[in-house]
């Protein structure tokens, strides 16, 4: 009996190894023979996986270990974990005046170090991205291999930031940089947010109408339905939000600008929308929701409390929204199909779709890394070869995109670089600009989102598709 029990622990041991053995390799390297190449889309959601990766270890920092490492009497005996804490405080007795108390000091300090460990990892994570895109411009099928060492090269980069002093590269440096990189993913997800709806307001009316041919009419009911339920909501909520706003944010005339301009704006493209036949309502509704995300955003940065009740506080909703908008567009552009198209690309997934077995086409014969589904023929097979690797070379765009996005995280996660506590802000210069740099993308925006609405009608003659 103990003979039969210990194989079918060796047999439940054997497979549970297996089992993640394969998940790992799946992870981190290619889990394909060596002859067959990788899947076109198997570089972007091990991209997606890495960044993933980099938001959970800047949080560990900011919340973690930050805030541990202070010049106590403890780490004072270690040279190492002294040499740590005074590079993780570099630089943040600016924050403080000399008549705080050592309890305001404490929680100063630990929000500055917390916010510069978010700059360590995001700065690790936009130098990869940056150098994956240069690599994958040079070389088309570089975002496709190499994964295992990638992640060292990542974890080692982190690591080394570890020990690097907070001034000049992280405090200043490295977060204008964010702030200017975050401002462009804001403008950019735009176009997220737009291919989005479209792929829903498509999916769901096509659903609709098939449920009618098939149950007969009246079955597609439930998908309009839901496609018109959502819209509302969408517009529910953005009218309540910037009620709330006129209610808590309008103490100053900047404010009350901003919430109205929002507004207005908000109403005429929904307007300009139900005129004619470009977008969508629901797109016009994702687009004004958004709005009214960056509207809020910006009001809360600014330093003037008569318009700010939440200035000195940890915005904890600023934060949730503003991760969750960084998940819709790190899903994006790992799993969106149509994610080629904004990047003005062809489809990276079409040797894919043609091919049979793990992405290589039928009746080919594997020549080189870089000569997937080549084949002996020279004139119209070597046509369907360069369109093969020209299907590679939308990698290093959507690693910029990917890169944007850790801008976006790193801002989000330190509420664009501000220091607060106990009701004041002791940078408030960062709130100030952060707030003009929100609200002018939101302008240029829903200024891009106009036009894309009015051209067709103001130059009917060209084509705008």
């Amino acid at each position: 009996m103990g003979n039969v029990l210990g194989c079918v622990a060796a047999g439940l041991g054997w497979c549970c190894c297996t089992a993640v053995g394969s998940l790992i390799s799946s992870c981190c390297g290619n889990d394909k023979n060596s002859t067959v190449p990788p899947g076109a889309t198997s570089g972007r959601k091990r991209s997606v996986l890495l960044l993933m990766i980099s938001i959970v270890f800047a949080m560990v920092f900011q919340y973690v270990v930050g805030p541990r490492l202070k010049p106590n009497y403890r780490n004072k005996i270690n040279p190492v974990l002294a040499y740590l804490a005074d590079a993780w405080i570099d630089g943040c007795e600016e924050f403080v005046d000399d008549d705080e108390s050592s309890e305001d000091y404490d929680n100063l300090r630990q929000k500055c170090s917390g916010n510069n460990g978010v700059y360590r990892v995001a700065g690790s994570a936009l130098l990869f991205f940056i150098l994956t895109a240069v690599a994958a411009c040079c070389k088309p099928t570089a975002n496709r291999e190499a994964w295992p060492a990638k992640y060292v090269l990542f974890l080692l980069l982190i690591t080394g930031t570890v020990f690097i002093p907070n001034e000049p590269l992280f405090s200043s440096i490295l977060m204008n940089i964010f702030r200017i990189g975050g401002v462009i993913f804001m403008i950019f997800n735009q176009l997220i947010l737009l291919d989005m709806t479209f792929n829903v307001n498509e999916s769901w009316v096509a659903k609709g109408d098939q449920a009618e041919l098939d149950e007969g009419e009246g079955a597609g009911k439930k998908w309009f339905g839901a496609l018109l339920a959502t819209c509302a909501l969408l517009y529910l909520a953005s009218f309540v939000a910037i009620g709330l706003m006129y209610y808590f944010f309008s103490g100053c005339g900047t404010n009350t600008a901003f919430i109205t301009i929002t507004l207005i704006v908000g109403i005429v493209s929904t307007g300009i929308q139900l005129t004619g036949e470009e977008a969508s309502l629901f797109a016009s509704a994702a687009i004004f929701a958004y709005s009214t995300f960056l509207l809020y955003t910006a009001v809360s940065k600014n330093p003037n409390d008569e318009c700010n009740p939440q200035l000195g506080e940890e915005n904890v909703l600023g934060i949730v929204l503003g991760v969750g908008l960084t998940m819709i567009g790190v899903l994006w552009t790992g799993y969106s199909k149509t994610a080629y198209r904004a990047v003005g690309e062809e489809d990276d997934a079409v040797d894919d779709d043609q091919s049979g077995d793990g992405g290589r086409a039928p009746n080919t014969r594997v020549t080189g890394e870089e000569n997937y589904g080549a084949t002996e023929d020279n004139n119209e097979d070597n046509d369907d070869n360069e369109e093969g690797k020209r299907t590679f070379s939308s990698s290093w765009k959507l690693n910029v995109i990917l890169a944007l996005i850790t801008c976006w995280y790193a801002m989000a996660l330190t509420s664009w670089g501000s220091i607060t506590d106990g009701g004041t802000v002791a940078n408030p210069q960062v709130g100030r600009t952060s707030m003009w740099m929100i609200i002018g993308s939101q302008w240029l925006m829903v200024a891009l989102y106009l036009w894309t609405l009015l051209a067709p009608k103001l130059f009917p003659d060209r084509d705008f598709s």
